[in-house]
Formats: structure tokens, sequence, C-alpha cells
């Protein structure tokens, strides 16, 4: 299974990044062959709809599952739209996340995360924004 893991640079020595569309780098793992490889998001510098780019990114490169913090509203839906696993995890480095998901210890994403959309800016009710 071909998982993908939002994180800050390339490599599972890599820090894991909870930002979905605004990370820098995906670390793909296929946890079959053992083979790992990492791409710069080409969404992380988007000024908007950075999380349904990075998810058009993901669906392209053939991925089962997504292991990242937070997926925002249209990022959600383009990949639960393509079959695609999400799962919420914390850590340190990319290779620390990967063994939690082997082992069975990260928790499904069963509904997007709030904070999503507007190129990163938070919207406030009532706060003009």
């Amino acid at each position: 299974m071909k998982l993908a893991v939002s994180a800050n640079g390339p490599g599972l020595d890599a820090q894991f990044n909870e930002r979905f569309g605004r990370c820098s780098w995906f670390v793909f793992s296929d946890n079959e062959t053992g083979e790992v490889a990492s791409f710069p998001n080409p969404a992380s510098n988007s000024s908007g709809g950075a999380g349904t780019q990075a998810s058009q990114f993901i669906v392209g490169q053939g991925v089962h599952a997504v292991i990242s913090g937070r997926i925002g509203p249209n990022a959600y839906r383009a990949l639960k739209s393509a079959g695609i696993d999400m799962y919420c995890a914390s850590g340190n480095l990319v290779s620390e996340v990967l063994g939690k998901y082997a082992a069975g210890l990260l928790e499904p994403i069963s509904e997007p995360d709030g904070y999503g959309g507007g190129g990163g800016r938070r919207h406030r009710r009532g706060s003009g924004l």
C-alpha cells in the first residue's frame, strides 16, 4: 500500500508536518516494497486552494492513504471521493509516524478539519475577515 506523509523535508528523517495542503514535502512510502520517495508539495505556496491542489497531486501519485494532522474540507472531499484513506498523526519524524501507522496506532480521519480555505487565512464569524 502506498502512503503519503506530510513533511517539512524529504526522507524518513524529515520533520512531520501536520498541515496537509501547506506542507513543504510529501514523503511516499510503499509498505509492501519498502520503497520511499519524496516530492515537494506543488501547492505549498499557492495563493488559494492549496488543499485541493495537494489532493490532486496525491491522487496522481496513486496513493492509497494519507497521513497528516489537519485536512481541510475541500481536500477532505477530494481525497474521500478518490477513495483515499486519511489518518491523523502527530510526531517528530516521518519515520515515527510511519511506525505508528504500521502498529495500528493512528486514528482514521472521519471528518474535515474546520480550518481550511481562504489561502491560509482563518475565517472568524463577526471579525470582518
